[in-house]
């Protein structure tokens, strides 16, 4: 495969920099419903520690990713861990169980996010810290606003957002800088494209959780259909159709920075393999 045509590192609030391929921990959760201890916590270690191997230097988790025992698998596998290495963490969302969840956005909840989250990944301040969901009864002014809070305490170093729209991310930086948005965004899955195009023009990294998803109803399984158009795309250039879905996300805006999980070791060296893709802008918007 031929050298990127994109940059390949992204600084996180303008300071942090991070690979442009990072690793989403979610799936090293018990199940069902990410709840509870993963069953193989030497192999989840393996996964992490081999991603970094590789050269990624992104961790993202979340404190309701087994009720804080998917951070506490970060820790237990990472920790101490290597300068430059940079986690992502969430608040905002208690699970309570399988499939149970509620959402907290009030100050109180946030601080105990953040004070959960700062304990079980060992560490005194907390790289970036997303609020997971809107709470729909508390105004995101002020769950942006206690996360503020909490920079100024030097617990958190940079706020994010995930699951918002454009108004609530908007709003969102009328209390605060705001370093980073996570929402749901893949080839098949592009609703959010003008929240993309809001974040590049002011700065603002995206991850685009799910990237690799696919949805025939849309697009015709991108990913699975030997007969699509990343699958024919992907065989022209020796690659795989999963490389040639975050190739696309890769060129299609320099702040988005894909952050696929898996349990498989040879998936995350596929996965990282995607950055030596070459494809331009225009190939990219070619493709679809």
């Amino acid at each position: 495969m031929a050298e990127p045509s994109f940059e390949t590192i992204r600084k996180i609030g303008g300071d942090l920099p991070v690979s442009r391929l990072g690793y989403g921990a979610m799936r090293l959760s018990g199940q069902p419903g990410n709840w509870g201890p993963y069953p193989d916590p030497e192999g989840a270690a393996k996964v992490l520690r081999r991603a970094l191997e590789i050269g990624v230097n992104l961790i993202d988790t979340a404190h309701a990713y087994g009720a804080g025992l998917n951070e506490v698998l970060v820790a237990q596998s990472l920790h101490p861990y290597p300068e430059g290495l940079v986690i992502a963490t969430k608040c905002g969302l208690a699970k309570m169980g399988p499939g149970f969840a509620y959402r907290d956005g009030r100050r109180k909840g946030i601080r105990t996010g953040c004070e959960a989250s700062l304990k079980h990944l060992r560490v005194e301040r907390l790289d970036l810290l997303q609020l997971h969901w809107i709470d729909e009864d508390t105004p995101i002014e002020e769950s942006v606003a206690a996360l503020a809070e909490l920079v100024k305490e030097g617990k958190v170093r940079h706020i994010g957002v995930s699951n918002v729209t454009l108004d609530e991310l908007k709003r969102a930086r009328s209390v605060a800088p705001i370093a980073s948005v996570q929402n749901r965004f893949s080839f098949a899955h592009r609703a959010d494209l003008e929240i993309v195009r809001y974040c590049e023009s002011e700065d603002i990294t995206f991850f685009p959780y799910g990237p690799l998803d696919g949805n025939p109803a849309v697009i015709g399984a991108p990913l699975a259909d030997p007969k699509g158009v990343l699958a024919a795309e992907a065989a022209k250039r020796g690659c795989s159709a999963s490389q040639m879905a975050l190739a696309w996300l890769l060129a299609l805006s320099p702040v988005i920075v894909p952050i696929p999980g898996t349990r498989s070791i040879a998936h995350l060296e596929e996965n990282v393999g995607a950055l030596k893709v070459s494809l331009t802008p225009a190939e990219a918007a070619a493709l679809g």
